[in-house]
């Protein structure tokens, strides 16, 4: 099996976590990688700052969340010099639209002899709500009471990227997930 960087992507709230965390188990010698452990830094960042927690706002935007992404990379691409895959779970909403991002990632990724796999979890905007609503995480409260504003700014669907180096998995039901996970293993020990 060749090396992997997963990148486990979508909205929140559409089940990034739960995915990672079972293709983690599932592969042996994979390294799990979560953003949202940087969470407690950017909240010191906010309260340095003395602003507002609210990640959704421009002061996140402008000097925490490319930084956040920045580090879990980081950690990703030591990782994989040890692993046979590594598997981040975060949204990556811009990234996986950036053919330069892409581009670029894979350049990086062939120095460690590492494939890319793009992850998209596909969920209807309104069940991502609902999945939202019962998390009850304070890194949605800005979101949930904000809903249509929120989701105006949100693309549900799939990142235009190469077949090769994309698998869509649909996560609706159990039932659909399980069929869609079963299809990512064999995409993955297959590539």
């Amino acid at each position: 099996m060749a090396k992997h960087f997963i990148l486990i992507t979508s909205p929140p709230a559409c089940g990034k976590t739960r995915l990672a965390k079972r293709l983690a188990s599932q592969l042996s010698n994979a390294v799990y990688l979560d953003k949202d452990s940087l969470i407690p830094l950017s909240k010191q960042i906010f309260k340095v700052a003395h602003k507002p927690y609210n990640r959704s706002s421009e002061f996140f935007k402008k000097n925490i969340r490319d930084f956040e992404y920045e580090v879990i990379i980081n950690q990703g691409m030591d990782a994989i010099k040890y692993a046979d895959a590594v598997i981040i779970n975060a949204p990556f909403r811009k990234e996986v639209r950036s053919p330069e991002f892409i581009a670029d990632f894979k350049e990086r990724l062939k120095k460690v002899d590492a494939k890319l796999l793009v992850v998209w979890i596909s969920v209807a905007p309104e069940l991502c709500r609902k999945r939202m609503f019962k998390r009850n995480s304070d890194r949605d409260k800005w979101k949930i009471e904000h809903w249509e504003e929120y989701v105006k700014t949100v693309n549900f669907d799939a990142p235009n990227i190469a077949e090769e180096e994309l698998f869509i998995h649909k996560n609706s039901t159990d039932d659909e997930a399980d069929e869609h996970f079963e299809r990512l293993l064999e995409k993955i020990k297959n590539g």
